[in-house]
């Protein structure tokens, strides 16, 4: 017990310690991010009219989770929160187009310290620079090339007696949607999500972005490619995780399963069962520990950079490894969400969301309900919810829930898993919405989350310029 209580008050140097103890057994780790790609628009998550084969082949290669969640639907707040371990607020950068706090830790650190060479090709949408100090691969900020990935297959075989952590962020399929074939996806024949309204507006949009799909596709089966001719494959972790939901109403910056839900796939050979999936609820916070785990690092006494609010320093995620490895069907008993909509195109100046889920019910907080929810989605004059005002009464009734929403939300995911029944105030469930709602307020205590507050200090916290 003295000797854990030391390696945890040596933080980051104990990650040091144990790294080159473990030799060359380090696993190596290719990370492939899609860029607002809807958890189940894929193959391996239930898609039967998305064509995804090379995400298919690697879910056949390694495990599915069904039960993984982001923090918030929005890009840049999900990004750093999984680089670094910690939830948006804690580490700074919960409005999007933010920066975390100076002195926040993130991947290259934690593996440099375990003699990791990290590297990111595409999409970086992070800062300041100084806590995510990648090592650019190919040209910075630029995406990737599904017909020619040189740059990542050399710096994966640079030195196969180092372990590298590889990033390859697409901007794939974020809007516009520009890349690949609509004419695949006849609008005629596509059926949209419950959540969405069936109009032919909605079938056009859908077009272009299930053919945007496809083309990152075929991404990660240049960069699975890539890593066949490194020779390095059988060493390495491959982790796909698919950010949030897409631009559509009810997925991208809300607090619903279609925006906060993940599909992730994890393969790594002699380790996870091909082919295997798992339910456990688990988040993004949890992936980072979960490979320093893997590398075989005491990821519980890591120093992250930004405390918080009770002191600790640790990350905010635990490991998952035992799921993984097949040892354990479970891992936490809830997941989080924050949406901060100051600071996003067209925002509402004041409209904090929060949410907490567990395996069966959904309960969010919307903080100042009595203002209207905007964003470009609401503002533009062409944009899907005028067409889905046009669409009948239903449909008109969808729009106006979206743009004015009551205090509490409350659903039973078992029964409406496309969160379409608000069950707030039904006495039959008292009991859920009251754990749920304590749950939810220990959280943003320990986080340091003070709502409203916190949501009008948002632009603070985002990169100069940007809004």
């Amino acid at each position: 017990m003295q000797r854990r209580a030391f390696l945890r008050a040596a933080g980051g140097a104990s990650l040091t310690r144990i790294g080159r103890t473990a030799g060359t057994a380090k696993p190596n780790v290719l990370l492939i991010i899609a860029d607002d790609l809807t958890w189940h628009e894929i193959e391996p998550f239930g898609s039967r009219q998305v064509h995804t084969p090379n995400l298919a082949r690697l879910a056949r290669e390694g495990m599915c989770f069904d039960g993984m969640f982001t923090a918030t639907a929005m890009c840049a707040p999900t990004r750093q929160s999984l680089y670094t371990g910690m939830f948006p607020v804690r580490n700074g950068g919960y409005p999007n187009h933010s920066r975390t706090y100076d002195g926040v830790q993130s991947i290259p650190h934690h593996f440099g310290k375990l003699g990791y060479r990290s590297g990111l090709m595409g999409k970086e949408h992070f800062g300041p620079p100084a806590s995510f100090p990648f090592e650019v691969i190919g040209k910075k900020g630029a995406d990737p090339d599904p017909a020619d990935l040189s740059a990542l297959r050399e710096f994966v075989s640079r030195d196969p007696k180092q372990p590298f952590f590889a990033v390859m962020a697409s901007h794939q399929p974020h809007m516009p949607w520009d890349q690949g074939d609509p004419a695949a996806y006849p609008p005629e024949t596509l059926k949209p999500p419950p959540y969405l309204v069936d109009c032919p507006e909605t079938r056009k949009a859908l077009s272009h972005y299930y053919a945007e799909v496809t083309y990152f596709d075929k991404q990660v089966g240049a960069a699975l490619r890539a890593l066949d001719e490194s020779g390095q494959a059988d060493q390495t972790i491959v982790l796909f995780a698919s950010e949030q939901g897409t631009q559509f109403p009810f997925v991208k910056w809300s607090c619903y399963d279609a925006g906060l839900k993940a599909a992730v796939i994890i393969r790594w050979p002699g380790r996870v069962k091909p082919g295997s999936r798992n339910s456990a609820l688990t988040q993004y916070v949890d992936i980072l520990p979960t490979l320093l785990d893997a590398a075989g690092a005491d990821w519980r006494g890591t120093v992250t950079g930004r405390p918080d609010a009770h002191g600790r320093t640790g990350f905010d995620g635990t490991s998952f490894l035992p799921v993984l490895l097949g040892k354990s069907a479970t891992h936490g008993k809830y997941v989080f969400g924050v949406q901060t909509t100051l600071g996003i195109i067209n925002g509402s100046p004041n409209y904090p969301i929060r949410s907490v889920r567990d395996t069966r019910y959904k309960y969010i907080r919307n903080l100042n309900f009595n203002s209207d929810f905007s964003n470009i989605l609401t503002t533009d004059p062409d944009g899907l919810l005028t067409a889905w005002k046009r669409a009948g009464a239903a449909a008109a009734q969808r729009v106006s829930f979206y743009i004015r929403r009551p205090a509490e939300e409350l659903y039973d995911l078992k029964a409406d898993p496309n969160e379409l029944r608000n069950l707030a105030g039904d006495p039959r469930l008292k009991d859920v919405q009251a754990q749920l709602r304590r749950q939810l307020d220990q959280w943003m205590t320990q986080q340091g989350d003070r709502g409203i507050e916190t949501e009008l200090q948002a632009k603070t916290r985002q990169m100069k310029g940007k809004e």
